[in-house]
């Protein structure tokens, strides 16, 4: 999975920088979702295969911290580039205004920020061992042997203003858009079917996030190792499945994916 995302993911971002045709603002942030979904993957899985051959299983706090930060700040764009996407396309269908693109970047960036400045403040004093192959936010707050209270209620606050967020506004801005599809006809065939692209890959986000956050925060009977497992596939899978329907999906990378594959062979 790990050399699909990276393979995946860079052919994504090289044929849509390469290609002038391929640079209209929704392939730009098509481009933007490889960069996420290839720099994701990194940030954790090197090492945990390195802690597995080697047996390298330590981490400072300082680097354990670094690490949520990275993983939960270019995670939380997962969903905020998709929303950027809808944006796109009601504008395009329905009216060019201005929008402001900024702002959920200052947003997601302010809340990770003080999740993570709110984790290094907590003492651990019990167990230094976390349950995890990489630093989640909840397996390291858990360790903590003080109150935890604040630490739970920023994290759900954030995932209340980043992806539930992110979800209620695509799900109204998609109402908007084909509402307005339906009203003109076949006026927007192409734009409908690159909503329906983005719904596919928001549907997988959102779904392996939903998982994810409900194995930590309701009681249940998943093991732990399982629970590993779903965090894994959280952050790999939509790293693995995005590319291939954006360029499966989208007809101009497809095009210009399967030209650069025959010029290659032609080459050869």
């Amino acid at each position: 999975m790990f050399l699909l995302a990276i393979t995946a993911n860079y052919i994504l971002i090289y044929l849509i920088t390469s290609q002038r045709s391929l640079h209209s603002p929704m392939c730009v942030l098509i481009g933007l979702m490889g960069v996420v979904d290839l720099i994701l993957p990194i940030f954790f899985v090197p090492s945990m295969l390195l802690s597995f051959l080697f047996n390298w299983s330590g981490i400072s706090l300082t680097g354990c911290l670094i690490q949520m930060f990275c993983l939960h700040f270019v995670g939380t764009f997962q969903t905020t580039l998709l929303f950027w996407m809808a944006v796109d396309r009601y504008f395009a269908i329905c009216k060019p205004l201005d929008y402001h693109k900024y702002k959920p970047l200052i947003r997601n960036g302010l809340l990770i920020v003080t999740i993570v400045s709110l984790a290094g403040r907590l003492s651990f004093c019990a167990s230094n061992v976390i349950d995890h192959c990489f630093c989640e936010h909840m397996a390291l707050v858990q360790l903590a042997c003080g109150d935890i209270s604040v630490n739970n209620m920023v994290g759900l606050l954030a995932v209340f203003l980043i992806p539930t967020a992110d979800f209620i506004l695509i799900t109204a801005s998609y109402a908007v858009i084909f509402t307005s599809v339906f009203k003109s006809g076949k006026a927007h065939t192409k734009a409908l079917n690159t909503c329906i692209t983005h719904l596919i890959v928001l549907s997988v986000a959102l779904t392996s996030a939903l998982i994810a956050f409900l194995s930590y925060r309701v009681r249940n009977n998943i093991s732990s190792n399982n629970r590993i497992v779903i965090s894994i596939m959280y952050l790999c899978f939509p790293s693995c499945f995005n590319p291939v329907i954006y360029g499966w999906r989208t007809k101009e990378i497809r095009h210009t994916f399967l030209k650069f594959i025959n010029r290659k062979v032609f080459t050869f």
